[in-house]
């Protein structure tokens, strides 16, 4: 689906998003157009405690639902289909949830639409063609994700990372990594790119915001790669590059192909060139 303004879904062609709330630092600062949002610092808290909360209302559902058909906890853990299973489809409902009171949030509070205010449009007009742009960015997401991997391999822990547990079955493992490359960038740039870095950003520069969100982004994903901690400081480093992105294109599209980029390359295109990497690593 194209990006333009035109095909944003509920986008009238003449309307721009609700403009907002008066700089917390200063009246006189002029807010680039990319980080005019409605929402404020109040709406970050509101959405953090709503994840919290989200995640252990659907965490104790699923253990009712999974009891039902006489599959306690105890096995859940025991078991690698059942644990991934569990965590997936766990996942899919915190996905579905957030982005659904983001959206009934900026239709009914703000009378947005939701694609385009939350940073989802295409690419300014420049002198480099779209379709170089779009490659130029799934060349270099690719490119981040070779260099990521061989320094994994070459510096990283050998401990077992708790994400690791999620890969022992292969059905799980597979319908893990097609969420990876077609769901999980959708979510987390609407959530780290689109909703939290304008605010940031907003509030105390460009620069900050693109640290700030990228330091978050890494952070929230350190209890999967717990043990790791060269890894946490890659996703750290990832997430600062994947906000520059977003900063320079001023859209969550360039982020977006970053994004979906590296994470197909660490799901899929690893497995193919995981022999070629080993040989640049020390033998242990």
């Amino acid at each position: 689906m194209s990006l333009d303004d035109s095909s944003i879904p509920g986008q009238p062609a003449d309307e721009s998003p609700a403009q907002p709330p008066a700089s917390p630092v200063g009246a006189r600062i002029e807010v680039a157009p990319d980080l005019r949002v409605p929402w404020t610092w109040l709406d970050l808290f509101l959405l953090a405690v709503l994840s919290l909360v989200a995640t252990v209302l659907f965490r104790l559902l699923l253990f009712g639902a999974f009891a039902k058909f006489g599959i306690g906890p105890l096995r859940i853990q025991k078991s690698p289909a059942l644990f991934g299973l569990f965590t997936l489809v766990q996942q899919m409902l915190l996905i579905g949830a957030l982005l659904g009171y983001l959206a009934a949030q900026l239709r009914v509070n703000f009378r947005a639409p939701f694609w385009r205010t939350i940073g989802w449009r295409g690419f300014e007009p420049g002198q480099v063609p779209v379709a170089v742009r779009y490659f130029g960015f799934i060349v270099f997401g690719f490119a981040i994700a070779l260099v990521v991997e061989s320094v994994s391999l070459r510096f990283g822990s050998k401990a077992r990372l708790p994400v690791q547990a999620l890969f022992q079955d292969r059905r799980v493992a597979l319908a893990l990594m097609v969420m990876s490359v077609l769901v999980a960038p959708v979510f987390e740039e609407t959530i780290f790119r689109g909703y939290i870095y304008p605010v940031v950003a907003r509030s105390y520069g460009v620069a900050v915001g693109v640290l700030g969100t990228g330091i978050l982004f890494g952070l929230l994903h350190a209890p999967q790669l717990w043990g790791g901690w060269l890894q946490i400081c890659e996703l750290v480093a990832v997430g600062i590059i994947f906000t520059y992105a977003r900063a320079v294109t001023r859209t969550v599209l360039g982020s977006f192909l970053l994004h979906v980029s590296y994470n197909f390359f660490v799901s899929f295109g690893i497995v193919l060139v995981s022999p070629w990497l080993r040989l640049i690593a020390p033998h242990r």
